[in-house]
């Protein structure tokens, strides 16, 4: 994974992430040398989110056929929950 350094950022702008994002699906912004945010393009984010919510549905399936599950009123669940 490439990296981008703040000062880097600082002076030549938008240009630097775009031509490292050409070849590489993301990378990191390092600041006084330390790794510090993540940049991707906006398609890779979406597709990390998908996996994401896949990933939930799966669980979710999972617990369901497992009866990992609890069948409750509201006022139960709201009693349930701030316990």
């Amino acid at each position: 994974m490439d990296i981008v350094t703040a000062n880097q950022l600082k002076t030549k702008g938008i240009s630097v992430i775009e031509s490292k994002l050409a070849d590489k699906k993301e990378i990191i912004i390092s600041v006084r040398g330390k790794e510090k945010y993540v940049v991707m393009a906006i398609e890779q984010y979406n597709y990390l989110r998908e996996c994401e919510l896949d990933a939930a549905l799966n669980e979710t399936r999972a617990d369901y056929q497992n009866n990992k599950f609890i069948t409750e009123s509201v006022e139960d669940h709201i009693k349930r929950i701030t316990k």
